[in-house]
Formats: C-alpha cells, sequence, structure tokens
C-alpha cells in the first residue's frame, strides 16, 4: 500500500488557522475602539482596572467572527472568546486554566475569567516586550499549536461517532437486536470506546488511531492495544479492537484475539475510510448474530 508522505494533519490546520484569523482581527478592532493601538499595548496596560474592564467587556461583546476547532467545527461564541484569550496569552484554557477558575475571586464566571486572564495578562507581559509577539503570525503558531494539540483527542471522539453509525446501518440492514452505547465502558483503568449489548453477551470494541510509525510511542501504541485485550478478556468479555493505522507495524498474530479489524490508513483519510470500516464490520455478522440472539 501506498504511504502518505505528505503532512495531511498539518495541512489542514493551516488552512483552519488561517480561517480563525478573522477572529484575531476583530479582537484588534475590538482593541483599538477601547483605545489600545496595539495588543502590546493592552498586554502591557499599567492599569489594572482599565484592562480588566477591557476583557470582562470582550468577554460579553457579541461576536460576528467564528473561531474554529481542530476540526473545523465553530465554537459557541463565550467558549471561542475565553480559548482565543488564553491562546493570546500563551496558556491552555481547558487543561490548566478550567481548575483554577475555582479558585479565584469573582461572583460570576465571567467575573473569575476576567480576574484569571488579567492575572495572567500582567504575568506575560516582560516575558513577551517585543510587539512582534503579539501580531498575527506569532499569535498563528501559538493557535496552531493549541489546535494541534487538541485535534487528537478531537479525532479520537470523531472515529468513535463513525463506528457506532456504522454499527448502527449494520444493525438496522439486518434486523439485528443489538444496542450499541452511547458511552465508553470501563473495566478498572481500561477504557473502551465503544460497545455492543445483545441477549447473548457484550462485545467491547476499543478504537485506536495512529499516524506515525516509530518511536517510543508506537511502542506505547502496541501495548495499549495489547492490554484493552486482555483485561476484556480476562473479565469474559468478547473484545475486537478496531486500529486505523497507516504504517503501524504491530504484530498481529500474537494479538490475544482471534478478533480485530486493521485499517492500513491515514486516520486524515475519514472518507477513505469509512467504507471500508462498514465492509470489515459486516464481515463480523456471523458473531453479531450470535451476540443478538443468545
Amino acid at each position: 500500500m501506498d504511504f502518505v508522505i505528505h503532512n495531511l494533519r498539518l495541512q489542514e490546520l493551516v488552512a483552519i488557522v488561517q480561517e480563525n484569523k478573522r477572529f484575531y482581527e476583530d479582537f484588534v478592532s475590538f482593541l483599538q475602539e477601547q483605545g489600545y493601538r496595539t495588543v502590546l499595548d493592552f498586554i502591557q496596560d499599567p492599569s489594572d482596572e482599565r484592562a480588566a474592564q477591557t476583557i470582562s467587556s470582550y468577554l460579553n461583546r457579541p461576536a460576528d467572527v467564528i473561531l474554529y476547532d481542530g476540526l473545523l467545527r465553530p465554537y459557541d461564541n463565550s467558549k471561542a472568546k475565553w480559548f482565543f484569550l488564553a491562546w493570546l496569552l500563551r496558556d491552555a484554557a481547558t487543561q490548566r486554566l478550567q481548575p483554577l477558575l475555582r479558585g479565584v475571586p469573582g461572583r460570576t464566571i465571567v467575573q473569575r475569567k476576567t480576574y484569571l486572564l488579567n492575572e495572567i495578562r500582567k504575568f506575560v507581559a516582560p516575558l513577551f516586550p517585543q510587539p512582534e509577539s503579539w501580531e498575527w503570525p506569532a499569535v498563528s503558531e501559538v493557535m496552531l499549536a493549541r489546535l494541534e494539540g487538541s485535534r487528537r483527542s478531537l479525532k479520537g471522539t470523531l472515529f468513535e461517532d463513525l463506528v457506532r453509525r456504522s454499527l448502527e446501518k449494520l444493525i438496522t440492514k439486518y434486523g439485528l437486536f443489538l444496542t450499541v452505547s452511547t458511552k465508553e465502558a470501563r473495566i478498572h483503568d481500561e477504557t473502551y470506546d465503544v460497545q455492543i449489548v445483545g441477549g447473548g453477551g457484550v462485545i467491547l470494541l476499543p478504537v485506536k488511531t495512529r499516524e506515525t510509525m516509530g518511536g517510543g510511542h508506537a511502542l506505547l501504541f502496541t501495548r495499549d492495544i495489547y492490554k484493552s485485550i486482555l483485561v476484556a478478556t480476562e473479565h469474559g468479555y468478547t473484545c475486537i479492537p478496531i486500529i486505523i493505522a497507516e504504517s503501524w507495524s504491530g504484530d498481529l498474530d500474537t494479538l490475544k484475539s482471534e478478533l480485530y479489524i486493521h485499517i492500513q490508513a491515514n486516520p486524515n483519510q475519514v472518507a477513505a475510510i469509512e467504507p471500508v470500516l462498514a465492509e470489515k464490520l459486516e464481515g463480523l455478522l456471523p458473531l453479531f448474530r450470535q451476540i443478538a440472539v443468545g
């Protein structure tokens, strides 16, 4: 099979970042309406009160522009502004700042966000004193990194939904008395993205995707699959790992399961993967019928 040499993920992310440029430009226009000449002027504002009021006004301000996530899905307006300001200040809104909101002053969520963002503004101001650090080329690099990080988890959810959708179509097509869960299953510290429940038992399906070939993470990826199968079978469940990896070099013959789906494709090629997945799931129809009947 021909491998995809070009970094398709990077190509897509750069296009999304360019779409988000309008969100940055809208913020710059807002600052100018507030009397700041540049973003750096706002960052270096010595007046706590004025800067905090600016942040609060921005968070409360309706916006016509859209900020997109790593899969080109629009954030809602309040989340978009919160994420954007966090990224602008070189921070992570969900992973680091969200937990801090519980302990900072403020009666409302906007007041707490305002306080926290203003404190971070004062902290980063001396770290990035150059005007260039607050202009679009620099901000776009920060945004690219943030969107790339979040895209991994978003991609995982995308494929979980794809598996559920394909299973639902198969169940409807053949009139199977099976239910596909909308939530993941957990056994101790192992999670299984999709589960199929029937009168004859439960099938657990961990969904694993990987783009790159080598390195320590490839070994961890393989170990993760082995462990998922081992834990499921030890607890009496049928486990069918779904592996979407263009260049994964794991030895499928050593898996502690005779059942698996391996689609050798780049996970960024979603449109090409869906029909292949549907075909491979249909190949498991005898097992699905057995679980449905019991």
